[in-house]
């Protein structure tokens, strides 16, 4: 097996959003906000080499909305899905199977596009469209907090199209390549996928972990729907990766693609940063 990173560039959020009820005095040492209160982040994905199959996770936010929508997000940054998956010697026809940790437009928007005919087409035609039946019901019958997040020119093309599969945990996983771990505080049913990696096991954070600024347990974002959820998910989990030495590999973070954690007096706190590739 051989893992890419993908990168898809970066946008930005509000930091208060982005860390909740944690003062901006306190996550500020960790992501510096502009002058409008807004934080930088990376859409990086992550590209499963293994035999005849290439699984994409996650694809970023893309690049088909309109310019309203965009300006609200500030993207930025040299590198996008094409060029990275360029990079890394694949063209988006050699996908395989796109797994999607969760469905907001951060996460997916980059698995659709327009044709020069304006109708939506899938980025990787040859790929199956991977999402879990309770996460694709809550995401096509969106609450009022999520919808704006939820979008269906991003999500529906995917079920038309004929690609779209749906995990169900009830039975063996479609992936030998990885455990799932699922997670329901910031969305329904958000899918972390535990991957086995050179002796190591390395997790997909997505954003059960954002940034190595949100491994202190409150520090849980606005956007969650369920933040003491959310809470209580993040000290299990983080606590079998500090006893364990899991990599994570955080998918927002704007500087570290991984880190490891420890336990401490003060609860599980960062222990070392690095690049995939240094593992």
């Amino acid at each position: 097996m051989k893992l890419h990173v993908i990168d898809t560039g970066f946008f930005k959020l509000d930091g208060g959003a982005m860390f909740g009820v944690v003062p901006k005095t306190l996550w500020q040492r960790t992501n510096p906000a502009d002058e409008n209160n807004l934080c930088t982040w990376a859409m990086r994905c992550l590209l499963v080499e293994d035999g005849d199959r290439l699984i994409l996770i996650d694809n970023g936010i893309g690049d088909k909305q309109d310019a309203k929508f965009l300006s609200h997000y500030y993207l930025h940054g040299e590198a996008t899905l094409k060029s990275s998956l360029h990079t890394a010697g694949f063209a988006p026809e050699d996908i395989t199977d796109m797994f999607l940790t969760h469905l907001h437009f951060d996460h997916c928007g980059g698995g659709v596009q327009y044709s020069s005919s304006g109708a939506p087409e899938l980025v990787f035609p040859n790929a199956i469209y991977w999402s879990n039946a309770d996460h694709w019901e809550w995401a096509t019958k969106p609450n009022a907090r999520e919808k704006a997040s939820f979008l269906k020119e991003n999500i529906l093309p995917m079920q038309e199209s004929g690609h779209l599969r749906l995990i169900d945990p009830a039975v063996p996983s479609p992936f030998p390549q990885f455990d799932i771990f699922y997670a329901n505080g910031h969305t329904d049913k958000m899918m972390v996928p535990v991957i086995p990696y050179k002796g190591r096991k390395l997790a997909y954070m997505a954003d059960l972990l954002p940034s190595t600024g949100h491994i202190p347990l409150p520090y849980v974002m606005g956007y969650d729907t369920r933040p003491l959820l959310t809470l209580d998910e993040k000290a299990s989990f983080l606590t079998k990766a500090a006893a364990e030495d899991y990599v994570l590999f955080l998918e927002h973070d704007p500087v570290h693609e991984c880190c490891t954690v420890a336990q401490t007096e003060k609860g599980v706190r960062l222990a070392e940063t690095f690049t995939l590739a240094e593992l």
